[in-house]
């Protein structure tokens, strides 16, 4: 919602200029950043709101007013009030258009410029007056319009926690004064003497004040943009999409949101923020309008706190059109995992919640969670569901503690050994799998490498490396691992898969041949006389001759129904389920590497999309496994952002981006087999 400003401006030129300027910017900001209007999301939080009637709106306003006037008239020093109107009203766009428009197409947009025009020539004539000693700063509502124009082929997406938009246009619209958002003024209305420098501040870590407002000269929505980005064009892939090639399309949405519990245990972790935007009733909309602008078929949500789910988002999201799944950490932990759906888009085959503490084993002795699901895609009346392979989706949350990445490993290859379970196919292949989760652990450390090349050596590896989260080298002792990282008790094998899976079905007693039993007739033990073997006349004095036609390559003794071969633990743990990233973890446009999360001002990635591709043979860089898109195809995904640009907005949370990690999205696509041109079969995952 968008509130309009009046300044009753008595200020020094340079500080008048840096005011209206603050304000000009913030109500541009509350442009992109409106809160919904959708009543979707309103009905279940007006209550919770706490906002003021209209009149008792007006009377304060109108008392606020009366002493600001009084206060004038008993200053014999007070200059002439010079008033500066100063209004930004615009509506939502529809639909997903503002998805693709950019802010260079907002800034020459026409309306703006005019609008801006306007402001700006009386911004320059304030500048003239001659600068004054007292200030009074007040608000009111005065008439200026700011409409915002859209292309529909600009490559770019704002950070808008809001999908549903109501149409622009340049009707002053009524808007309530957003007393309930003092994080927002604080934010817009700084005053502040001091010259503020060009570059962002060091994030205070000794002396960190209760709130940091960002800098002033840079708006807060060109701050956080984060652009679309189209891959359905790969130029260096070996093999390229077909347009002729019918995909089912579908986003995925994986999100951290910040169980509130956390948050009140942890309060000095987010001492930079403010602390009204700390609060669930301020969060949750944010968080609930930005899922709804993103519109995922697919949610996977990480620190879901229990009453929160169940009283307030299951609600809202089945009203949204989700099918939702929930699993609470064990013990006394009051947070969880969600995975929610579209259940327009697909039904559910399976659904598998996995815990991963197991009583008596140190390894695995913490209360994180996952959730694996196996959904079938639904697709248009007339087609064959079978034509399109079912998806496995799975969501979890490791462990934080970085000194313990031997139990982050165990846990993923207990969640590698249910999806490997869930997702393998009766012909030994597997469907398409997407990983989503919050995994504690950085880019190109050991858990990631497992995770993307299916293989990892750990014994003898000090835990705290299995993450890269923090450098323990300098301490006198840290925890190594050895073979075998769990005991055989688990059931699970270091091929992660589960023993009892391994083993195939035994249908009755074991039946032989007469040919199989006839080879041992003439194998060579049998033609051997033992050692001691007693020797009697016509009884074990004859040695048996192989008939001619007997060939020593038949006599192979071949078990009809062999045991598998479960190897002994050497040390190596391994999968195959060939998984690679959504994101690169590179800004090759600004030569820093992506962040999805700011712990204590300092930037970096823990959160994570995985999704099944096809391994391309012999090409290895450096040991780092490369892929090809198969059956299902990355088309797109939201872009994050680096350090430096999240510093600028004082980290994580802020107003508007109400968690300590940012949200991942991807578009991927899988393929309709049945509707390929030439009407080839379709590919082996797909039954």
């Amino acid at each position: 919602m968008i509130g309009t400003v009046l300044c009753y401006v008595l200020l020094p030129a340079a500080r008048l200029l840096r005011a209206l300027r603050d304000a000009f910017f913030t109500c541009r900001k509350n442009v992109l950043l409106a809160k919904s209007t959708s009543t979707q999301i309103e009905e279940v939080f007006t209550a919770s709101r706490g906002r003021l009637v209209p009149e008792e709106q007006e009377a304060l306003l109108q008392q606020w007013l009366e002493e600001g006037a009084g206060n004038l008239a008993a200053s014999e020093s007070a200059p002439s009030v010079a008033k500066v109107s100063v209004t930004l009203t615009s509506d939502w766009l529809e639909g997903s258009e503002l998805l693709m428009t950019s802010l260079s197409d907002l800034n020459s947009a026409p309306e703006v410029t005019q609008c801006a025009g306007e402001h700006l020539t009386k911004l320059h004539a304030l500048a003239s007056l001659e600068p004054q000693d007292h200030a009074v700063t007040e608000l009111a509502v005065l008439p200026t319009e700011e409409t915002v124009a859209v292309t529909d082929n600009a490559p770019s997406a704002a950070v808008v926690p809001q999908r549903d938009h109501q149409t622009a246009g340049c009707a002053t619209v009524s808007v309530e004064l957003q007393n309930e958002d003092p994080a927002v003024l604080a934010w817009s209305l700084v005053c502040d003497e001091e010259t503020v420098p060009a570059e962002p501040h060091a994030w205070p870590i000794q002396d960190m004040v209760q709130f940091s407002s960002l800098p002033t000269e840079v708006p807060y929505h060109e701050v956080l943009w984060r652009d679309w980005e189209d891959l359905s064009i790969k130029p260096c892939e070996l093999e390229q999409v077909s347009k002729n090639t019918p995909l089912f399309e579908f986003r995925v949405m994986s999100y951290n949101i910040l169980a509130q519990d956390l948050v009140e245990q942890s309060l000095d972790l987010y001492q930079h923020c403010h602390p009204d935007i700390l609060n669930w009733n301020y969060r949750l909309p944010n968080l609930l309008q930005e899922i709804q602008h993103w519109d995922p078929d697919v949610l996977c949500l990480q620190e879901v706190q229990e009453n929160h789910y169940w009283e307030q988002l299951e609600p809202t999201f089945k009203r949204m059109g989700f099918t939702c799944f929930y699993k609470r950490r064990t013990g006394k932990k009051t947070d969880g995992c969600a995975v929610c759906y579209k259940h327009s888009r697909f039904q559910l085959i399976s659904f598998s919640p996995v815990e991963y503490f197991r009583p008596g084993l140190d390894v695995l002795n913490r209360d994180n969670v996952g959730l694996v699901l196996l959904l079938q895609p639904l697709l248009p009346e007339g087609l064959d569901l079978k034509a399109v392979s079912p998806l496995c989706v799975a969501n979890t949350h490791v462990l934080f503690n970085p000194r313990r990445g031997d139990i982050k490993l165990a846990q993923m290859a207990l969640l590698l050994a249910e999806i490997d379970k869930i997702a393998k196919t009766t012909e030994g292949s597997y469907y398409p799998v997407i990983l989503c989760g919050d995994l504690n652990s950085v880019p190109d450390s050991p858990l990631y490498k497992f995770i993307r090349n299916g293989e990892l050596s750990y014994h003898g590896m000090p835990a705290w490396k299995v993450s890269g989260q923090e450098d323990f080298s300098q301490q006198l002792y840290s925890r190594k691992m050895l073979a075998p990282l769990w005991p055989s008790s688990l059931g699970v094998t270091d091929n992660c898969q589960y023993v009892t899976l391994c083993q195939p079905k035994k249908q009755g007693r074991r039946k032989y041949s007469r040919d199989f039993l006839l080879q041992f007739h003439y194998c060579d033990l049998a033609c051997e006389r033992p050692a001691h073997l007693v020797l009697l006349e016509g009884v074990t004095d004859a040695k048996p001759d192989r008939p001619p036609h007997w060939c020593k390559s038949t006599a192979m003794l071949k078990d009809p129904d062999p045991q598998p071969f479960v190897p002994r633990s050497s040390g190596i743990i391994q999968h195959g389920l060939n998984l690679t990233s959504v994101y690169s973890h590179f800004l090759p446009q600004r030569g820093r590497p992506e962040v999805t999360t700011m712990p204590m001002g300092l930037g970096t990635t823990v959160d994570y999309i995985f999704y099944s591709a096809e391994p391309v043979e012999n090409r290895n860089r450096g040991g780092r496994r490369l892929y090809q898109d198969g059956a299902l195809k990355l088309l797109g995904r939201l872009s994050l952002l680096s350090e430096d640009v999240l510093l600028m907005a004082n980290g994580l949370p802020n107003p508007f981006c109400s968690s300590d990690h940012l949200c991942l999205l991807a578009s991927f696509g899988l393929e309709i087999a049945s509707l390929r041109e030439g009407g080839a079969a379709h590919r082996h995952g797909s039954t």
